[in-house]
């Protein structure tokens, strides 16, 4: 068994700066004094000492000059030379030294610097060693001693050892990750109970080279919980907080269950009155002669408090305290309440108004009711964008593309007072509206809205201008709130000149219709998704008491009901099923206008067909709408990451009479792709009908965003 070292550093090389270039070589040159004369004039410190000694003088006196000690020098060195003056003599002059010279001028030298765009530099291209890989280390990871304990899988997640996929550059990395997987594993351990567990790693030199890690772990027995103790005041109502710590005697002394438990307690504790609880450091002590251990919790709960008053602040505000109140789901004096809380900020959120908001309780020491302590509470918000634009783009069979575009400010009349500006454009479809809608008025989740609008519609059943005017109440889902129940009531009415067509003989007349009507709509929605449902059911209902003046006043009533299942049969694969029936009760078929007949066929309704094909026809082979529907879908829906693939049949038809007939029933099938979206799925859908008759299409392509149900 060997036990990987790093290996040392290589030496830094140093570069030694190279000289300046000569012409010419030097010759060699006797040296100025011989070494053996150097050596021999050289005095050592003894005799240094005894000529002080001798002559009376200090060894430690002052040194000569320098230049005095040249003077003495110089003699030695001429003669040592043989060129060199006799001692005593003068110094030779100026006028016996050699004349000085200007060295000679380079020609090429004094030749102006060329532009620096000019000079090409020499590229040194390095040896290319990329054909040269630095050996790699191979090397197989053993566990042992994990056993029955069931961490072996959670360890390899996080191991450095598997995460390495056997291979290492070097034998000292495959040493480090086999320590760091020591440390791991004796943390994994503890935190489930193994408080005397211990890992040991080593690396083993296997025959044909490479290294196999071994990591041995012993875990030792697991600890439990002996004794619970809190230290807390009690609480109202009495054992809140044990009974909210989801920990008994016996249980392992798991690390996440602990937290989990005290997370729990400080969760339950501000859902009871608790706002300003605080957990405490817990403290266990083991045991090992009993492998157990004694947990200690101290908790601070605090004044138990009800709601008082919303404040707010901000720079750029959305609207004040007030409409916070009326959006609130609390009233002053009741018992705080986190989870309200939390409420208040999602439905403030939902707004759409808010570039930030947070939502905080905040003590203010004054007695409340029944012996609680008022809790106010503090929104601090920053308005964002109020203007938005959207737009929505489609295509159907029948109904050809149709863009819908949209300009709102949310806020143009404080609070959440909100003016939308529509238009419509279309090959058959086109229009322009204005809307005025206020949220949450006068009552949380409550919306009123009135708009006007002229719109044209030109399809094969019926051609229409129309003028409209309408309000409602309405209490709607949102993709923040998706709520159970959802109702819509008003009014409209309407002002419509259409193409219509008498009867089957293909007879048509224009006619002006003026048209009232009182709608109400009321949903049930158990789904779990609003845009794109994967399980449970939705159900809608609406009738709609309306009266046609046309000549003379026809009153009748038009009503719907709308069922939709959604069945997981796996993660990835949804059954969805939907059925619909409606009726018009209490006038003939031709004293409706034809924009307010019943038709059935298109991308909503039975695919496969173009938009209101199905039903009754005139002599041209166009529809002319019926008085009673009743349709049928079966979706197979599998997806695949943000992919989606689809399979359908769908089914339906629309009768003359009042009561469906469910007789002479028309199918479509066909496939779709879905590509899904934060805000849901787009859809292409492409369906073929069954038993196609004459004028019918061979397939029909529908494009939208969301579902088909």
């Amino acid at each position: 068994m060997i036990m990987a070292a790093a290996s040392p550093l290589p030496l830094m090389a140093q570069t030694v700066p190279a000289s300046a270039p000569s012409t010419t070589a030097p010759a060699d040159e006797e040296p100025i004094l011989p070494d053996d004369e150097f050596n021999a004039r050289l005095p050592g410190a003894s005799s240094v000492d005894d000529k002080a000694s001798n002559s009376g003088t200090d060894s430690k006196a002052a040194l000569p000059s320098i230049d005095d000690w040249l003077d003495q020098q110089m003699p030695a060195q001429g003669n040592a030379q043989g060129s060199a003056p006799a001692s005593g003599t003068a110094p030779a002059t100026g006028a016996e030294l050699p004349p000085a010279t200007e060295p000679p001028v380079e020609t090429e030298l004094a030749q102006p610097l060329p532009a620096l765009d000019s000079v090409t530099v020499p590229e040194n291209v390095a040896d290319d060693d990329s054909d040269e890989k630095t050996p790699e280390v191979r090397y197989a990871t053993q566990l042992d001693g994990f056993g029955k304990t069931g961490l072996e899988d959670e360890f390899r997640a996080a191991s450095a050892l598997v995460d390495g996929k056997g291979k290492a550059e070097t034998a000292s990395m495959v040493q480090q990750r086999a320590q760091a997987d020591e440390q791991l594993a004796v943390r994994l351990f503890h935190s489930e109970g193994y408080y005397d567990a211990t890992a040991l790693a080593s690396l083993d030199q296997q025959q044909d080279g490479t290294l196999k890690a071994i990591l041995s772990v012993t875990p030792g027995k697991r600890y439990k919980i002996n004794e619970i103790v809190i230290h807390a005041p009690e609480t109202i109502p009495p054992g809140l907080i044990r009974d909210s710590l989801t920990l008994k005697t016996g249980d392992y002394i798991v690390a996440t269950a602990v937290e989990a438990a005290e997370a729990n307690v400080a969760l339950k504790l501000p859902e009871q009155g608790y706002a300003f609880a605080r957990i405490g450091d817990r403290d266990i002590l083991l045991d090992p002669a009993t492998v157990t251990g004694d947990y200690t919790l101290p908790v601070e709960p605090g004044p138990r408090g009800t709601f008082r008053t919303i404040t707010t602040s901000g720079e750029k505000q959305a609207f004040g305290a007030d409409h916070m109140a009326v959006i609130a789901r609390f009233d002053k004096g009741d018992l705080y309440d986190s989870r309200k809380v939390d409420d208040l900020r999602k439905a403030l959120v939902a707004t759409g108004l808010f570039a930030s908001v947070a939502v905080d309780p905040v003590q203010t020491g004054e007695p409340g009711p029944d012996g609680t302590e008022y809790v106010d509470l503090h929104v601090d918000q920053e308005a964002g964008p109020a203007r938005r634009l959207a737009g929505e783009l489609g295509y159907g069979t029948g109904q050809g593309f149709r863009a819908e575009g949209s300009w709102t400010h949310r806020n143009l009349f404080p609070p959440e007072g909100a003016l939308i500006a529509s238009v419509i454009a279309g090959t058959q479809e086109q229009g322009v509206s204005g809307t005025f809608r206020r949220s949450n008025a006068g009552k949380r989740d409550k919306t009123f809205q009135a708009g006007a609008g002229v719109n044209h519609q030109k399809y094969d059943a019926y051609e229409a201008f129309t003028l409209g005017l309408n309000a409602s109440w309405s209490r709607q889902s949102t993709p923040i709130f998706q709520k159970r129940w959802t109702y819509t009531y008003g009014g409209e009415i309407l002002l419509s000149n259409e193409n219509t067509t008498i009867d089957e003989s293909g007879e048509n007349k224009r006619l002006t219709y003026f048209i009232g009507a009182l709608p109400v709509q009321v949903g049930y929605d158990r789904s779990n998704d609003l845009l794109n449902p994967t399980s449970g059911f939705r159900a809608n209902l609406r009738v709609s008491p309306e009266a046609s003046l046309q000549g003379n006043v026809s009153p009748y009533v038009r009503a719907s009901f709308d069922l939709a299942g959604y069945y997981p049969i796996s993660d990835s694969f949804v059954l969805a099923a939907r059925t619909k029936i409606g009726t018009i009760n209490g006038v003939a078929r031709d004293d409706v206008a034809p924009s307010r007949r019943i038709y059935a066929g298109g991308g909503g309704s039975v695919r496969g067909y173009g938009y209101q094909e199905l039903g009754p026809k005139d002599a041209n082979n166009d529809p002319i709408g019926g008085r009673s529907v009743n349709e049928f879908a079966v979706e197979g829906r599998y997806r695949f990451g943000n992919y989606g693939v689809v399979a359908f049949v769908d089914a339906g038809q629309v009768y003359e009479s009042q009561i469906p007939q469910f007789s002479d029933i028309r199918y479509g099938v066909g496939l779709g792709g879905r590509f899904y979206t934060n805000f849901g799925p787009f859809r292409a859908d492409i369906a073929m009908p069954i038993n196609r008759q004459p004028g019918e299409s061979k397939f029909a392509l529908y494009i939208g965003i969301g579902q088909a149900f």
